[in-house]
Parts: C-alpha cells; sequence; structure tokens
C-alpha cells in the first residue's frame, strides 16, 4: 500500500510514550498504561458537537478528518496512553452490501440480513476498496498522533458480526441467528468463514495503514454455551489471529481479544493467539491471574458504570481494581465495557489520574 505524502515519516518516527506497547509485552513499565473502550463518545460535550457538525453517525464515521478528530478529543482531556481509531465494527458487513443503517435512538439496523441459504450462498468477503475511508482514518489520526501514543485498530470478532448479520439489528438475546445456530448450523459456519477472512483482511489493512495494536471486540460471545462459545466464536477469533500481520514499523503489533460474558474462558481465550485478554468487570482479577497466569497480558476492568459516580467514588474503585491487579508487568488498566454516554467527564478524569498515581506508587513499594 503506498503511503500517502508526509506519512513515511510519521510511520517510522519513535514513540513519545510506548507504556501501553511495554505492558503488552508484559515488560515493566513505570506506571499501569490506562486507556478506554468507547474513550471518543457521546460522555464528551466536545465529541457530540463534532458530530453535530457531521450531520449524522454514519457521515462522522466517513469523514476521516472528523474520525481523526474525536479519536483525538480524549487525549487533550485526559493524560491516556493510546488512541483508538474512530470506526464501527458494522463497517464490515456493511461493505458486504447488507445495507446498514443508525436510526436515532434504535441503533443498527440492516436492510438485508443474512437468513437464508441463498443469501449465504452470496455472502462474500469485501473488497477492501469498500472500507476505504476505515483505512484512511487510521492514516490521518496517525498522522496526527505524530508518535504521541499508539494507535489501536479493531473490529468485531466474526459471530459478533454474524449477530448483527443474521438479526438484522441488535438484540438481548438474538434469537434469529439462535434459530440458525441450533437448526442450521452449516449456515452459520458458512457465515462465520466469511467474516473470519474478511475481519482478517480489515485488521491487516489496517495495520498496514498505521495502526500499531489490533483488538477484536466479541461483543456477544458470551451469550454462547461452553460447548456453543468453542464452536462458534473462539475458533473463528484463532483464524483471524493466525491470519494477522504481528509486525509493522519494525515493531511487534499486538493484539487483544475481549469476550464480555467470557470470564468461564478464559484458559482458552489466552491460547487463542492475542496477547492480551481483556476481561469484563464480573471477573476477579486476581482469579483471572491464578488461572491465566502469565502467558499474555490482562486488560481491565472496572465497571463502567462507575464513571456515573461522583469523582471520589470512582478514584477509589479504580484504586481497589489497580490493587486486585497488582504491580506485576502486563496490566492495562481499562474498563470492562465500553463508556456509557452517561458517564461524568470529571469522574473519568479522576480515574486516569488515580491510575496514573496509585500504580506508581504500588511500584515504588516494591
Amino acid at each position: 500500500m503506498a503511503l500517502h505524502h508526509g506519512e513515511a515519516h510519521a510511520r517510522v518516527s519513535p514513540l513519545a510514550n510506548d507504556t501501553l506497547l511495554r505492558a503488552l509485552a508484559r515488560q515493566p513499565t513505570d506506571y499501569t498504561p490506562v486507556w478506554l473502550m468507547r474513550q471518543a463518545g457521546r460522555y464528551l460535550p466536545e465529541y457530540n458537537a463534532t458530530r453535530a457538525r457531521a450531520g449524522s453517525f454514519t457521515a462522522l464515521m466517513r469523514s476521516p478528518s472528523l474520525c481523526a478528530e474525536v479519536a483525538l478529543q480524549p487525549l487533550a482531556r485526559y493524560p491516556l496512553d493510546a488512541a483508538i481509531v474512530f470506526s464501527d465494527i458494522l463497517a464490515i458487513p456493511d461493505a458486504m452490501g447488507l445495507g446498514l443503517s443508525f436510526a436515532e435512538g434504535e441503533g443498527p439496523r440492516f436492510a438485508h440480513p443474512v437468513r437464508d441459504e441463498q443469501a449465504v450462498a452470496r455472502l462474500a468477503p469485501p473488497d477492501l476498496s469498500a472500507l476505504g475511508y476505515v483505512m484512511d482514518a487510521v492514516r490521518e489520526t496517525r498522522r496526527a498522533l505524530a508518535g504521541r501514543v499508539p494507535l489501536i485498530g479493531f473490529a468485531g470478532s466474526p459471530y459478533t458480526l454474524a449477530c448483527y448479520m443474521v438479526e438484522g439489528a441488535g438484540s438481548d438475546e438474538f434469537p434469529t441467528l439462535k434459530r440458525m445456530l441450533y437448526a442450521r448450523p452449516d449456515l452459520l459456519h458458512r457465515i462465520l468463514e466469511v467474516n473470519a477472512t474478511a475481519v482478517a483482511a480489515c485488521l491487516n489493512a489496517q495495520i498496514a495503514s498505521g495502526a500499531q495494536v489490533v483488538m477484536l471486540f466479541d461483543t456477544w460471545g458470551g451469550n454462547l454455551s461452553a460447548e456453543g462459545y468453542e464452536a462458534f466464536s473462539l475458533a473463528y477469533c484463532r483464524k483471524v489471529f493466525a491470519a494477522l500481520a504481528r509486525e509493522a514499523d519494525g515493531r511487534p503489533v499486538p493484539a487483544i481479544l475481549f469476550t464480555r460474558g467470557g470470564g468461564s474462558w478464559l484458559e482458552a481465550m489466552a491460547e487463542s493467539g492475542c496477547d492480551a485478554v481483556s476481561l469484563d468487570w464480573t471477573v476477579d482479577p486476581r482469579d483471572a491471574r491464578r488461572r491465566i497466569g502469565h502467558r499474555v497480558a490482562l486488560q481491565g476492568n472496572l465497571d463502567p458504570s462507575v464513571l456515573l459516580a461522583p469523582p471520589e467514588r470512582a478514584r477509589a474503585e479504580a484504586r481497589r481494581i489497580l490493587e486486585a491487579f497488582g504491580p506485576a508487568p502486563g496490566h492495562i488498566f481499562n474498563l470492562g465495557h465500553g463508556i456509557s454516554p452517561l458517564a461524568d467527564p470529571d469522574s473519568v478524569a479522576a480515574v486516569v489520574d488515580e491510575v496514573r498515581a496509585h500504580s506508581r506508587e504500588m511500584r515504588r513499594q516494591l
């Protein structure tokens, strides 16, 4: 992929802050790095202003310059250790021709859900040119960061994408998907094969465009049985990780796996080919470390609802999480899921400040 004018310098410039990358490699760091899932979002007034200027979420998502603008907004407020590209996991199925739209207050919808043999037979990985706006957003954001912190690229897991593709919209239980899973598992496996190929290609393109870390969001993997999780979710996450380019700019490109509701399967997740397992807020960090050891890094896992509380309460919860993980290398502080639009920006500031200060103090006491 040809570099845009001025990109070559940005791609090879050293990182001013590589704390996240060192933590993902389970190397010692001066403090615990922190970033927040969905850190560029509706809890920030400046994000809402940019979204209003764009006219819609879809228009914002398809404007690389605005994506870069909102990706850097939380870094202007807080001393975070990473930026994450602003995009949506459903960009991939949209590029497959499923007709994505976002209705205000209703969430995503697909005009052409994949529910029968004919639709499944027609399904194919998209031409990456249909996702060019995502790669442009990666390049624009990487340039705007100018080596300040690493940039995280991401995609939805093959199973999580399938949930939306079959159901046609968000759901609490995804009954249409579950009906296919039990009545026609062959159709679902075909969708998952296509998705795994598409997700790996999209993540590799993000890496080629400048992403220095990638994350796989398996948001709905936790709605499966133990047997179903292995067969329909984790098996396809493994395929994605096996297909990833794991080096760029002369550095390793680490991969993070997040399965919401995946606390029962931590050992299997750690063996999937990822470099870090991101824990939701229901998992005890001490138990996670006992079960996983130091095979991979751990990320997490503050309850996002804590950020609805006053700053001092949020600060105390951040301190509790840090102490549960301990000062050993290989922890990235994050939320156990995406930040709420109702989060108090002052409570976010308190958490980020406490992570920096308290994790430094924990290391001094070693």
